[in-house]
């Protein structure tokens, strides 16, 4: 059974989970699941059509599901869709999506968001993420799996995080950062593979190596990105997974690559 403080507000049209504690001062509207183990801090608002599965952990304050900041948005059926055991700490805000793509915004699992960061409408989040303190996502932004974005960052409308990847504290990232890479300023540039991140992440010293030697081609070389993407293909020694994800993040860039 769930336990609800008696200062909370919880619409007859919530849903809530075995194990789910909604602490004191909190709204829960209708159309909102809270999956079992859940937990709402003092204050926090959820708003739906919004889904969080199972062991999520809602901060103080936390503003969650509120219709986009979209001014075309006519107030149309759109979800926001949260995984399981996440953390959101305090004032975080993430909002449901637009009509614009697929009508979800959603976030993976076992991600955690650290106060005052903020997920826009129609995001795509995978897992593991790192959000710090006053990270901002514009809406439309994808983020791959293991991504550490630092404080104070801002990712522009339509922008791609791929998998791995680390920004560094007040970066401005108005392109694709691309997989496995660190990446810092206003606007951002490349620094290096995120090789440390790598290892934490079980990756072999080979396939570092690989990563490392395809980024060379890629960002380091005089080789135009079309001559740089052809050479890693045509190299035997590159065969792997991880290059294969990478080139095809290149290759799917909308925005363009940060260099």
């Amino acid at each position: 059974m769930p336990t609800v403080h008696e200062t909370a507000t919880v619409h007859p049209g919530a849903s809530l989970g075995d194990s789910v504690i909604v602490a004191a001062g909190a709204v829960i509207g209708a159309d909102v699941e809270l999956g079992e183990g859940c937990t709402v801090g003092a204050h926090a608002v959820l708003e739906g059509p919004t889904r969080l599965g199972r062991g999520n952990q809602v901060g103080p304050h936390c503003v969650i599901g509120t219709a986009p900041q979209d001014r075309g948005y006519r107030g149309e059926p759109t979800r926001l869709e949260i995984g399981n055991n996440n953390v959101l700490r305090e004032f975080v805000t993430i909002h449901r999506a637009t009509t614009k793509e697929t009508h979800v915004t959603r976030i993976g699992n076992e991600n955690y968001l650290m106060a005052y960061s903020h997920v826009g409408h129609d995001c795509l989040l995978g897992d593991h993420i790192t959000l710090a303190n006053g990270a901002t996502l514009a809406g439309h932004v994808t983020v791959g799996n293991h991504v550490n974005v630092a404080g104070l960052c801002a990712i522009h409308q339509f922008a791609r995080i791929g998998a791995y990847a680390m920004l560094g504290g007040g970066t401005m990232a108005p392109m694709d950062i691309p997989p496995y890479a660190m990446a810092s300023g206003n606007h951002a540039r490349l620094f290096g593979v995120n090789r440390r991140g790598l290892q934490r992440n079980g990756f072999d010293a080979e396939t570092i190596q690989q990563i490392r030697k395809a980024y060379r081609l890629l960002f380091r070389s005089n080789l135009r990105l079309s001559e740089a993407l052809a050479a890693i293909e045509a190299d035997p020694a590159l065969d792997s997974a991880s290059i294969s994800d990478l080139l095809a993040f290149i290759r799917t860039s909308k925005r363009g690559i940060t260099r």
